[in-house]
């Protein structure tokens, strides 16, 4: 077995469903070992099961610093080592302006989408340095242009491509490159639940078709073969990246 990623063990968090599990399943195709890190324990399983050998489940819980302890622990009671770390989990509820979001949902959003970071870079940090291995953030296009009704979510993934930048220049003298990836539209379980709790939903898959230049709302694939790119050394010189991978939705929705 050969690939980008051949002998490398990847660390994935939130990768029983949507974005993680096709970013999972690309790392296992491209040769990684791959640990997926994530709160459901079912769907978890399911995924470890599904992408094939030389792949793990982690029950962890990213809001908590002690879940990442005991899951770093995990994994490297099984691989020995860590060569890349995906900081994928996120949660995108409740769909409201900021005056409508209570501190219940704020924290929330802020503890799974960015807090996590902290904990991961904190427990990974010494393997990463160890083998030099790169970090991924999962960031959105909400995050560098905005999007109405969101704005907790949208606040959290604006400053995860801040943090990202930060970090790209902390770690670079370890040799650890540190870059984002924004999707758009995807259709994942969590973009189906957004679109269950809007008003129009009917309208929704032909908005969301319309929004991208290239074409209708992808799946998941997309996004894991670029993050697949990143995580590999034919990136070796790519730090502090923010990469659209969105079907050119920045640049002007379709009439």
């Amino acid at each position: 077995m050969s690939g980008k990623l051949f002998g490398k063990c990847v660390v994935v968090t939130g990768a029983a469903q949507g974005i993680g599990m096709e970013c999972a399943r690309a790392y296992h195709r491209e040769g990684a070992r791959v640990a997926i890190l994530d709160v459901s324990l079912e769907q978890g399983e399911q995924a470890a099961a599904a992408i094939g050998p030389e792949t793990i489940f982690v029950h962890c819980d990213v809001a908590s610093a002690a879940s990442v302890e005991a899951a770093r622990s995990a994994v490297l009671a099984v691989f020995g080592r860590v060569d890349a770390l995906h900081n994928n989990a996120g949660i995108a509820t409740p769909s409201k302006p900021l005056h409508e979001t209570d501190e219940e949902e704020w924290d929330k959003l802020f503890q799974v989408n960015l807090k996590s970071v902290l904990w991961t870079t904190k427990h990974f940090y010494k393997d990463l340095k160890a083998t030099k291995g790169p970090i991924l953030n999962t960031a959105s296009m909400v995050g560098l242009i905005g999007q109405p009704n969101h704005a907790a979510y949208v606040a959290t993934k604006g400053a995860l491509i801040s943090l990202t930048k930060a970090m790209a220049l902390d770690y670079a003298t370890d040799g650890i490159r540190v870059n984002a990836i924004c999707p758009a539209g995807v259709w994942t379980p969590m973009l189906r639940r957004w679109a269950a709790e809007q008003e129009n939903e009917a309208d929704i898959t032909s908005y969301l078709d319309r929004i991208h230049p290239l074409g209708n709302c992808p799946e998941g694939d997309v996004i894991a073969d670029a993050a697949a790119f990143l995580l590999s050394d034919s990136a070796r010189f790519i730090t502090g990246c923010i990469l659209p991978v969105s079907g050119g939705a920045e640049l002007g929705y379709r009439l």
